[in-house]
């Protein structure tokens, strides 16, 4: 809930002819920003008379959080699993482009890649807030090397790896410095992948699990990812096994390509809570047709599909999020969305950062 915890002369911001949506409906009313946080216009008034330093007219759009990207591998010609001596550009050039379709922070991806890769990327792009430069970066999101080479999609098979000593000391082998890492997937089937699963968590790191089994692990704070064109998860969505007052998260690529359009329904009306939209946007995201990277592999795009070179499996996504979001047809920082929802403005702790036509 929106409050007014104390009393700063900060400047406020009123966001006016705005609609919002409230108990599945959307309902015209104002909105009141001061710092980044949203406030309680009951006690505005009553403390401060309602008074706005800046009026914003949104012109009857929907106003609507801004969207968070926790799997995005890069876009526009970059890709964040290739090493280089400036990473860091490489990821605020993505950034500041992904403002346009609404996103305000998100989490650069690796994808199961050689040591190497990992330690000359890592140490190059640190956690920082957003603004008018770009999105911010909540940390990285390690997607590999230790999955499960049956359940391997478009991860080469050649640099996944084991928890050879059972231990913590893989994952620091493999990654180095753990520092900056918001998220790790990982297969929970492998051995010794326990003992990690609970160090990351106890570090505040979040386990991302390729295996729906293991999520209802009362040791475990997951993320739960599955076979998106696989309507068996929603098994798993409406078990009795989830433990009470733990909520069970699933990602899922709403680009009409690798969801099921009946499994994307099933498993929202089944746990809607529990849904979080993912890119999976990869190098090609904003770029034509033609071959990719994406990490250690070649990646060809065909029409709006992305294929490992040369074969027909998916790997990642070229869709932005505001595609998602409007072919899942559901809509803090925020975004200003018209009926259609396409994105018209983006806005960071109540500052605008892109505005269409702009």
């Amino acid at each position: 809930m929106p409050s007014n915890k104390s009393v700063s002369d900060a400047p406020i911001t009123q966001f006016i002819n705005c609609r919002i949506l409230r108990d599945n409906e959307l309902q015209s009313e104002d909105l009141w920003v001061r710092e980044g946080k949203i406030l309680d216009p009951e006690k505005l008034f009553f403390d401060e008379q309602g008074y706005a330093d800046t009026r914003v007219d949104c012109e009857g759009s929907i106003i609507a959080p801004g969207f968070i990207d926790v799997q995005i591998n890069g876009g526009y010609g970059i890709d964040f699993s290739q090493p280089s001596e400036d990473v860091g550009s490489g990821v605020s050039f993505v950034a500041k482009k992904i403002l346009e379709h609404g996103v305000t922070s998100f989490c650069p991806t690796l994808v199961t890649s050689p040591p190497e890769v990992y330690h000359k990327v890592l140490p190059q792009v640190k956690v920082h807030n957003g603004g008018p430069h770009g999105a911010g970066v909540l940390g990285f999101h390690l997607e590999g090397p230790f999955i499960s080479a049956e359940k391997k999609g478009a991860h080469p098979e050649k640099y996944l790896r084991a928890f050879k000593s059972g231990g913590f000391e893989d994952l620091t082998e493999a990654y180095g410095s753990l520092d900056n890492v918001a998220m790790v997937t990982l297969a929970p089937e492998l051995p010794g992948s326990q003992s990690v699963v609970r160090e990351l968590s106890r570090r505040g790191i979040t386990v991302s699990l390729g295996e729906p089994r293991l999520a209802t692990n009362p040791s475990v704070s997951a993320l739960l990812q599955f076979h998106h064109r696989d309507p068996g998860i929603v098994g798993l969505l409406t078990s009795d096994r989830v433990p009470a007052g733990r909520t069970v998260y699933y990602g899922m690529i709403a680009d009409g390509i690798h969801t099921n359009p009946a499994a994307l329904r099933i498993a929202h009306r089944a746990h809607p809570s529990g849904l979080v939209l993912v890119t999976d946007a990869i190098t090609a995201m904003g770029l034509p047709p033609g071959r990719h990277t994406l990490g250690q592999q070649v990646i060809e795009i065909q029409g709006l599909h992305a294929y490992v070179a040369g074969t027909k499996t998916l790997s990642g996504s070229i869709a932005t999020m505001d595609m998602c979001v409007r072919h899942f047809k559901q809509a803090s920082d925020l975004v200003l969305l018209d009926d259609g929802l396409t994105v018209k403005a983006t806005y960071i702790s109540g500052e605008e950062v892109w505005r269409q036509g702009q």
